[in-house]
């Protein structure tokens, strides 16, 4: 909202024929309370004294509404007023161009500035020379001021200089111990003043006193001082207080609903929360029917030429030579840091920070190779097939023959079994307050096992449940406590530390594991 509408929006509710604490309004009345002494002390020492005469008081104690009070309170035909400013005049030569432009002087020098005023003083004519915000003239222009004020052989202006208090410690210095000045302090209002001030102004707008509570009247004679200045700044920011707290108040009454209407919405919330949960558990086993394939998509190949077994897990393509889709329907994809995942080649998957569920960018992998210790011989009731000359590719999983051999789809979950087993000792033989730095997580036990693979033996990996799902999650290291594993991501390459690895105590990773 801006000003003008916010004016227009204050004058309708309360009804307003215009803002009755503006600086100049309609039809406006000058408060007599103690100005109206002030203004009748004026003249008389104007028609009886050279003195150059000075009204002070605050900022916002009315000099300015008294000086046009003085102006306008004068013979017209008698006394010719000239309202000079000490904002665009500060200095002797460009107030002195002001005086004579408004006695119709050509020339702007003190001497005959003088002469045109005892001209204008023979004809019958005064010359009042009012100067508003004083308190601002440098020391030239004062001087200046003097001499006018003691005026010639043939008259004298009558000077009036409305400032702030500051000036007169000026003015006495320049006065050398002379009487060369006479000062008047105006004086805040009474709070009986104050609120024959208020009325005076709202009646001219078409309203009463009666807009104010005691309490508000109290509170603005206290916040204002009694000047007239901060009494209409602090009068219109009461109406506007109260004209907002009004509309809070209506806009609330207008959005509060009936108490049946709530116990509606909550009945349908909760029969929805319930249908929700029902269809999660519902869809559970579906989801585990249909990630089943996984299995075969995954072939082990065995080189015979080598003295241990080796084992690589091959992601099998379609003819377009592509991945195929893994049916990971319903949930979300595999949760991976994504430097470690870089660094290991991992499967193509979307990778998330901990703390976070949006994707940051997919990587590309190449197949882990996982490595099994060679197995004792032992007694076969049947001789063993001989093995092939040399590797050869996998061929893609339709071409598969439909009964694949039970050993070969057996070893890898045995060896994957293994892994877990191993590393969950660890963890359960270390102290629950030891910390470890968590650095990665995945759905993929093949991608875990190249991590700590690669890494050294400062990585292991434990397995968790996430969402109904396995989460293999990979530590590094094992501290004494959180600011020694919080020290040692410093020390970590640049890659694993823009995958934001935070320390967790061993205790929290005994309460997940599997």
């Amino acid at each position: 909202m801006n000003s003008m509408h916010a004016d227009e929006a204050f004058l309708a509710h309360y009804q307003l024929s215009h803002d009755p604490f503006a600086a100049r309004v309609p039809g406006f009345k000058f408060f007599p309370a103690q100005r109206k002494p002030v203004l009748g002390q004026l003249h008389h020492l104007a028609r009886y004294s050279q003195l150059l005469l000075v009204v002070s008081g605050p900022q916002g104690s009315g000099k300015t509404l008294l000086r046009q009070a003085l102006v306008a309170s004068t013979n017209k035909q008698a006394v010719l007023s000239v309202v000079l400013s000490a904002r665009t005049s500060p200095d002797a030569a460009s107030l002195l161009r002001q005086v004579a432009q408004g006695i119709g002087e050509q020339q702007a020098e003190l001497p005959m500035l003088l002469a045109r005023i005892g001209q204008l003083t023979l004809t019958g004519q005064e010359v009042y020379l009012l100067v508003d915000d004083a308190e601002l003239l440098d020391e030239s222009a004062l001087r200046a001021l003097f001499a006018l004020a003691e005026g010639g052989r043939d008259g004298h202006p009558h000077l009036f200089l409305f400032a702030e208090p500051s000036l007169l410690a000026r003015l006495d210095s320049l006065s050398a111990g002379e009487e060369r000045y006479h000062a008047i302090a105006l004086q805040p209002y009474s709070f009986e003043e104050c609120c024959e001030y208020l009325a005076q102004r709202l009646e001219g707008a078409g309203q009463a006193l009666e807009l104010f509570d005691e309490e508000q009247l109290q509170e603005i004679h206290r916040a204002s001082g009694g000047w007239p200045g901060g009494i209409n700044q602090v009068a219109k920011d009461e109406l506007l207080d109260g004209m907002l707290a009004a509309r809070r108040s209506t806009t609330a009454s207008r959005v509060q609903w009936p108490v049946k209407h709530l116990l509606a919405l909550l009945v349908v919330a909760g029969a929805m929360a319930a249908a929700w949960f029902m269809q999660r558990e519902t869809s559970a086993p579906l989801q585990v029917e249909a990630e089943r394939p996984l299995e075969l998509a995954v072939r082990p190949v065995v080189k015979a030429a080598q003295p241990v077994a080796v084992e690589s897990t091959e992601i099998a393509f379609d003819g377009a030579r592509q991945p195929l889709p893994l049916p990971l329907v319903g949930e979300a994809q595999p949760v991976i840091r994504q430097p470690l995942a870089a660094a290991a080649g991992s499967e193509a998957e979307e990778v998330v920070s901990p703390g976070s569920a949006e994707p940051v960018a997919p990587v590309t992998s190449i197949a882990p190779v996982v490595a099994v210790p060679a197995l004792p011989p032992a007694p076969a009731p049947a001789p063993a097939p001989a093995p092939a000359p040399a590797p050869k590719p996998v061929p893609p999983v339709q071409n598969v023959p439909a009964k694949p051999a039970p050993a070969a789809v057996s070893k890898p979950q045995s060896a994957s079994v293994k892994g877990v087993l191993a590393d969950s000792a660890w963890y359960r033989s270390q102290a629950a307050g030891r910390y470890v730095l968590q650095v990665a997580g995945t759905r993929s036990e093949a991608n875990a096992q190249a991590l700590v693979r690669q890494g050294g033996g400062e990585y292991r990996y434990f397995r968790k449940q996430h969402q109904g799902q396995p989460l293999f999650v990979v530590t590094y290291g094992a501290f004494s406590g959180r600011a020694a594993a919080q020290a040692a991501i410093r020390e970590l390459p640049a890659k694993l530390q823009a995958g934001k690895p935070w320390p967790r105590s061993i205790g929290s990773i005994q309460q997940e594991m599997d």
